[in-house]
């Protein structure tokens, strides 16, 4: 069953001379942050639902590694979209429905032709899983609100949206337009990462000035971690009293006192 499930794939891998099958006749992704390259947005053709986006890869990805297919899922600077066309084969456009809420709630609206983009395909259990596990799915917009590029150190401040604070803490991990980040500070209402110059070189951050807005997906295990402790509370961090070690017995976290 399974190896017939490999076999009606449409993402493909190629490993040697191998070409290897990931899914199952549908398409899921998942991602580390550990973005191959910039692109290009070659072409945005608006329509009822919303945009056709047009992505020149500048070359990536090298067809020995990886070939992209009608129904693969990429990160585009921190978005799970699907392939829909691919011109030119591996290193050429990749094209993307993108439908309006999209659009909406994320940078992807803002993009014009010419504008980078950050690239990523999806991780596979062959690979190293560096970065950390991303879904693609934006959590929301903030803005750049001091960039800081000295000699010896690069550290971008952004100010997300208020409610995704709670889940953002020092030294946990965040993606800007799908760049897998460590989080350097955390002060009231906004947060730090410091920049290596690999990072700045290879990725769309290497450019960010001030005001800028940027996508933000933070880590899936502190957003889990916090929503079923407001469920153990009974609503949310405002509303609810502090989390007891009843609540905690009741949920068979502890044994009896």
């Amino acid at each position: 069953m399974l190896v017939e499930c490999f076999e009606k794939s449409r993402r493909r891998y190629r490993v040697g001379n191998d070409t290897k099958h990931a899914s199952c006749g549908y398409t899921f992704g998942m991602f580390t942050g550990i973005v191959q390259a910039k692109g290009r947005i070659s072409g945005i053709q608006r329509n009822d639902f919303g945009a056709r986006l047009s992505v020149d890869g500048l070359g990536w990805p090298d067809p020995k590694v990886y070939q992209p297919a009608r129904g693969d899922s990429i990160c585009v600077s921190g978005v799970c979209l699907t392939v829909v066309e691919v011109a030119g084969g591996a290193g050429g456009v990749l094209s993307f429905d993108v439908i309006a809420e999209t659009l909406a709630k994320t940078n992807l609206g803002e993009l014009k032709e010419g504008d980078p983009v950050n690239l990523e395909p999806p991780v596979t259990a062959s690979q190293p899983l560096g970065g950390h596990f991303m879904q693609g799915h934006v959590d929301g917009v903030g803005e750049v609100t001091d960039v800081q590029a000295g000699k010896n150190e690069h550290r971008v401040t952004v100010k997300p949206p208020a409610e995704l604070m709670a889940y953002i803490i020092p030294k946990g991990s965040i993606a800007i337009d799908g760049i897998s980040l460590t989080i350097a500070e955390v002060t009231e209402d906004r947060f730090e990462v410091a920049l290596i110059p690999t990072t700045l070189d290879l990725t769309t951050l290497g450019d960010t000035t001030v005001g800028r807005r940027v996508n933000l997906e933070t880590d899936i295990i502190s957003k889990t971690v916090v929503h079923q402790l407001e469920r153990l509370r009974g609503g949310t961090p405002d509303q609810s009293p502090a989390l007891t070690m009843q609540a905690l017995r009741d949920a068979g976290f502890c044994g009896p006192a």
